[in-house]
């Protein structure tokens, strides 16, 4: 499974790309809006990290306006992935875009059946948003369940991007089920690698190398 970073911070893709564990970066208005700095100077900055994918999210609502501005963001770089919005006119500004070679990120997803809509309209990739449905009470790896087996099903392209990550239990759960890829808050990828027992047994390693004669 790739792991994605949802974030708009350098510093934190930085890090985690140094690693040699990231495969991509998810972005949104809100994020960006933290970081105080123009959007497009932003997801210019990742790219030229070497991230083979960035998504980078539409504003507009309107058909044409999406189109316009998802046409704008694919040529800031290659790496760059358009967000739209599931809602009827994402879907037909999906269509347009995809039909011109434009890899498209169809965000905002809380059901089955939109995304049954996305891979139709030709998504690259469609994200449900798992943390949002189980704050409602809902159970949001059931719907990742429903997608990666109806995906299947019928041999469908379109990854499954699981968004809305809260702990690492969720990523666990998303790679156990078959997901394409996860993104993921820096917390949490942080968290990933982090076991108290590994703390502990390196310590006491340590600790006993010093007992062992030396020279």
């Amino acid at each position: 499974m790739k792991l994605f970073l949802d974030t708009a911070s350098i510093d934190e893709i930085r890090q985690m790309w140094a690693l040699g564990i990231l495969d991509g970066v998810t972005t949104n208005p809100s994020l960006v809006a933290k970081e105080g700095r123009k959007f497009e100077d932003v997801i210019r900055e990742i790219c030229a990290l070497g991230v083979p994918s960035v998504s980078a999210e539409v504003v507009a609502t309107t058909v044409d306006a999406m189109v316009a501005e998802g046409r704008h963001l694919r040529q800031i770089h290659p790496s760059v992935y358009v967000k739209i919005p599931m809602i009827p006119a994402g879907l037909t500004a999906t269509k347009i875009l995809a039909g011109e070679g434009t890899r498209v990120n169809m965000t905002l997803v809380f059901s089955a059946n939109q995304a049954i809509l996305a891979a139709k309209v030709g998504a690259a990739y469609v994200s449900p948003f798992i943390g949002r449905l189980d704050d409602q009470g809902e159970d949001g790896m059931k719907l990742i369940a429903d997608i990666v087996q109806i995906y299947r099903n019928y041999h469908v392209k379109t990854e499954v991007l699981v968004a809305s990550v809260r702990h690492p239990i969720h990523v666990l759960d998303a790679a156990k089920l078959g997901a394409d890829i996860a993104t993921m808050p820096f917390a949490v990828m942080q968290k990933m690698a982090l076991h108290p027992l590994t703390d502990i047994g390196l310590a006491k390693f340590l600790a006993d190398w010093q007992k062992v004669p030396k020279g």
